[in-house]
């Protein structure tokens, strides 16, 4: 199990166990010596971090970006060789949407849908032109300068809950995968022994 929610890791990991009947082991750094990857800052970074580099480093075998659009959107760039190289975090789309309504009054959540138009033309069309084509303009930014930084062409990886929302991305995207995380998980656990 990997949980980036301390609050909750032991509840979830009971409820787990007590409707699994079976023992329950969660990624934390103490299992990150038995993986193939090169972790950097191995106590601070994320687990859903290390399992979305493992399963995209088992999937690919070659350096890659992996744009995690969940709760944060994260890239987390791996080498061929399995090191993870770096990774950058903003807040997701619905954390950005659910930031902005519930600091102002004024304004109320609207569906995360591509507008028609840059042109906010009501309440609803100006955040959805705001959020969801800044995210865009913000998610091609990013992968590019990584690219740059890289010298060298990287394989991109799209994941998470909300991977399908910024259709007009998918060029951008090599692969897209939203189980990735668990397929890492998978990967770890099997290597780990658990």
């Amino acid at each position: 199990m990997s949980s980036v929610v301390p609050s909750q890791t032991e509840k979830v990991k009971s409820f787990i166990a007590t409707k699994t009947g079976k023992p329950v082991t969660v990624l934390t750094s103490a299992l990150y010596p038995k993986l193939p990857l090169q972790i950097l800052s191995p106590t601070e970074i994320g687990t859903d971090l290390v399992a979305n580099a493992m399963g995209a480093f088992t999937m690919c075998k070659q350096t890659c970006i992996v744009v995690d659009f969940g709760t944060a959107l994260t890239f987390t760039t791996i080498s061929a060789k399995g090191k993870i190289l770096g990774v950058s975090i903003v807040p997701g789309l619905t954390s950005a949407l659910k930031t902005l309504t519930q600091n102002s009054s004024a304004l109320f959540e609207v569906p995360l849908e591509l507008p028609y138009s840059a042109l906010g033309f009501n309440t609803p069309t100006a955040i959805q032109t705001g959020i969801l084509l800044g995210y865009e303009g913000l998610v091609k930014n990013i992968v590019n300068k990584i690219r740059t930084e890289l010298k060298e062409d990287a394989l991109t990886i799209a994941t998470g809950g909300g991977a399908h929302i910024l259709t007009s991305l998918h060029d951008l995207f090599s692969l897209s995968t939203p189980t990735l995380a668990l397929d890492g998980l998978r990967v770890i656990a099997h290597l780990a022994g658990v």
